[in-house]
């Protein structure tokens, strides 16, 4: 195997490596059986000893093909001793690429064709976004005194520069993909870190009114306390973006900014109000808020179970699916009790 030839497609594109250890006496088998089992094209390998008994063997894929070939990998050899598989992300290819990509195997399942990034890949970016640690609260407590300022003087740009430091994504997406996997521990981390930082937000907004004493008419806030269907579609096309931007691995820091616009400075305003005892007003900033969050949960889980991001074996994703339409259900409902009041306000 250590002499195989790499053929490229011509067209440029997102690759993965998978580094698959198991006995060296296995090793041989690993290309030819995922070529019977008629896994998405396999465009190079290569194998060396890593020890006396072990040997690993490098597979070189379509990053949106990685996900189906590490099934079939765990499929064929993950119950082998000592097996491992890591999956890398490939920067370059030296020469340039050339040629035509390998066929898939007659009568084979189709490649997966999504665009995105697989399973594994997707969980171990969303799950680092999720943890509450003390760098989070920080940044928390930080996009939220920026806020405040920028609020209280009517200054976009720096409401603009809360929202740049604002890691509102991570714990968002974190839960729609919790939900679309039917992973309770995801879930609840990722639920503890979103409610640890809107309660550490509320808080610190709430001493800030307080003190500050705003007025619900200044025009940054006032904005903030009545919600418009222009909200809803903001909320929406957040949502839809963060799951996107996880599964398809593009940069996330605008998508972030985007979901925060959603979501910090509704908030803030709902805690500054509260704690100026301006009530009426403070209601309104907490139905934004709440319709935002309901949106941008609500679009999360449908983009991740529309991309068919689900759990690798049957009974997983059956949990997972039940899980899912439970969630879509109830954020749903959520979402038209928000809509009827609209519609009772008669807002445009």
């Amino acid at each position: 195997m250590g002499g195989c030839s790499v053929i490229l497609p011509a067209r440029t594109m997102a690759l993965r490596m998978l580094e698959i250890i198991v006995p060296s006496s296995y090793a041989e088998r690993i290309v030819a059986d995922l070529e019977r089992e008629g896994a998405a094209p396999v465009l190079g390998s290569w194998a060396h000893d890593v020890s006396a008994d072990r040997r690993a063997v490098r597979v070189l894929v379509e990053a949106e093909n990685a996900e189906a070939v590490t099934d079939a990998v765990v499929r064929i050899c993950g119950e082998q001793p000592g097996f491992r598989i890591a999956l890398l992300p490939v920067e370059a290819i030296l020469p340039p690429p050339e040629g035509e990509p390998a066929e898939a195997v007659p009568g084979g399942p189709e490649p997966p064709g999504s665009g995105r990034i697989s399973r594994e890949e997707l969980f171990a970016d969303v799950s680092d976004a999720a943890r509450l640690t003390r760098t989070f609260l920080i940044m928390v407590g930080l996009s939220t005194l920026v806020a405040v300022i920028g609020l209280t003087r009517g200054n976009v740009a720096i409401i603009i520069g809360a929202m740049v430091i604002a890691p509102l994504l991570g714990p968002n997406v974190a839960l729609a993909l919790a939900t679309a996997l039917g992973d309770a521990r995801l879930g609840w981390e990722s639920l503890r870190s979103l409610l640890a930082g809107l309660g550490l937000a509320l808080g610190i907004a709430a001493v800030a009114g307080s003190i500050l004493q705003p007025s619900p008419d200044l025009p940054e806030i006032a904005s903030r306390t009545s919600t418009t269907w222009g909200d809803l579609l903001l909320a929406i096309a957040s949502g839809v973006a963060g799951g996107l931007t996880y599964t398809t691995g593009i940069p996330t820091a605008l998508v972030g900014v985007m979901v925060a616009v959603a979501l910090l400075p509704p908030w803030v305003v709902f805690g500054m109000l509260l704690g100026a005892a301006e009530w009426s007003a403070a209601a309104g900033a907490l139905l934004l808020a709440g319709l935002n969050l309901i949106s941008l949960n609500l679009t999360g889980v449908l983009t991740f179970v529309l991309q068919g991001v689900s759990p690798p074996r049957w009974w997983e994703a059956k949990k997972a699916r039940r899980m899912s339409v439970i969630a879509i259900s109830a954020w749903s409902t959520l979402l038209g009790v928000l809509i009827l009041l609209l519609f009772l306000a008669k807002l445009p």
